[in-house]
């Protein structure tokens, strides 16, 4: 079972850092049922090419837990010759930090696209090739495929559900392994191992930046998760949570401004609150921790609480913060809890100040004074900093942006002076003082794309 991935940007041998395997040694890695020899069969700078062998016992599989397959699927089966399941795990045994975008030596190159080929000489489709093109083009894969046949001898008895495959792709390593993860299981329509709830965090992190949009995306999920219809409906889920979130964004139809002002605007919430001299901070309205996440790199910040309605989203944060791989100190940092900010909570009392990044307008006007209560009256942090659209600026979005929200859950969006006015009223109401600022570039006329309150507590 043999798996390689080559390059030819130069200089080629760079690929021994990202991959944080020494080209002049042969390692090895223990997975279940067999050892992963890694090693490189081609080193220079002009091509450089990584192979990953698996040596799986087919004694060790004579050794497992029957599954429900035919009687002798332990003692005849294809597993030690074809890219299956075990492959992934080998995949990510052999190559975790590669996989996870991390570069110790040369940190430069983990986020850059290269061109790479990867070669799996006997992996096995359900639904042949049709199928096989179907996962990996939309992905941007050039895709060569050789069938095999069930016995050259007999040419009457047709092809295999076997393939050599050939995949060309210039793409970041991290995609790339984070791709081959998934949907090298997924061409087998089977797993060697049980699949749980814990398959479904692992589907959700190695597919966020690809598995929502693509065309695939429904038989993926069910062959990934090995067609138990709850879990695959829990993934979904997600993703169309997600889906909505991105709407907003999407509207303005200009990708690169998506990503710029969705880093600006998390940049402006936390420089304020460094600014406000916070050490403990409520993140209100958290969703996937992405705010949490910028704040648990500030030393400043001893204590950091992350609060959502959706336990999804929490999950998701959890997830991608890796909350259980922390060291115990930083641990005992961050805390998530799901609740609502329509009930009074005892547990977002007592801290120095709250931040909620894109909240408000999705909520009802009428609710909003219960929130502002919850918050202002109760919670009563020190410093309370509030990001919302500004609707001034949908006409810049295109036609699409023009009479209509950004997102199908806005409940309203505001002009400039219709925050400042809630703000101001807000304010005086619960002792605080509140300046306003616009969150990117800002038109002479509409002003920026978003803008953000800063309410203080009066001494």
């Amino acid at each position: 079972m043999l798996l390689t991935i080559s390059t030819t940007r130069y200089p080629a041998d760079d690929l021994s850092f990202l991959l944080h395997k020494h080209p002049a040694r042969v390692q090895e890695a223990d997975i279940p049922g067999g050892i992963a020899h890694i090693f490189y069969t081609e080193v220079s700078p002009q091509k450089c090419t990584a192979a990953l062998l698996l040596d799986i016992d087919p004694v060790s599989l004579v050794r497992r837990p029957a599954g429900n397959d035919f009687a002798l699927e332990q003692y005849v089966n294809d597993r030690p010759y074809v890219a299956s399941s075990f492959m992934s795990g080998a995949i990510a045994k052999a190559f975790s930090s590669a996989m996870n975008g991390r570069c110790k030596d040369k940190p430069e190159l983990a986020g850059e696209a290269w061109p790479f080929e990867v070669t799996l000489d006997v992996l096995p489709v359900r639904g042949g090739e049709t199928v096989l093109r179907q996962l990996f083009e939309p992905l941007g894969y050039t895709v060569e495929a050789s069938g095999i046949p069930v016995d050259p001898a007999f040419p009457e008895w047709g092809q295999s559900r076997y393939f050599s495959v050939k995949l060309r792709h210039t793409i970041a390593l991290s995609t790339l392994l984070s791709q081959l993860y998934v949907l090298i299981p997924v061409c087998d329509n089977d797993k060697h191992y049980f699949v749980g709830s814990e398959e479904v965090s692992k589907l959700l992190a190695k597919g966020q930046d690809w598995l929502g949009a693509h065309p695939m995306r429904e038989l993926i999920i069910m062959r990934y998760l090995k067609h138990q219809r709850k879990l695959a409906s829990g993934v979904m889920a997600v993703l169309m949570e997600q889906e909505g979130e991105e709407t907003e964004e999407e509207v303005a139809q200009i990708p690169p401004e998506k990503i710029k002002i969705h880093d600006i605007r998390l940049m402006a919430v936390r420089d304020a609150l460094l600014a406000c001299g916070a050490s403990s901070v409520a993140d209100l309205g958290c969703g996937e921790g992405k705010l949490l996440r910028l704040l648990l790199e500030e030393k400043q910040f001893s204590r950091v609480l992350g609060m959502d309605v959706s336990y999804r989203s929490l999950e998701i944060a959890k997830d991608k913060l890796k909350t259980d791989r922390m060291p115990p100190r930083q641990q005992e940092r961050i805390q998530l809890i799901q609740g609502s900010l329509a009930y009074r909570d005892a547990r977002i009392a007592g801290f120095d100040a709250a931040a909620l990044t894109e909240v408000i307008e999705h909520l009802d006007e009428p609710r909003l004074t219960a929130l502002e209560r919850v918050l202002f009256e109760f919670a009563s942090p020190g410093t309370v900093i509030i990001t919302t659209p500004n609707a001034e600026y949908n006409v810049k979005l295109g036609p699409q942006g023009n009479g209509r929200m950004r997102h199908n859950d806005h409940r309203f969006e505001w002009t400039r002076a219709e925050f400042e006015n809630w703000g101001s009223r807000v304010a005086s109401l619960y002792g605080y003082s509140a300046v306003y600022r616009p969150i990117g570039d800002e038109d002479p006329e509409v002003g920026a794309i978003s803008q953000m309150a800063i309410f203080t507590k009066s001494s």
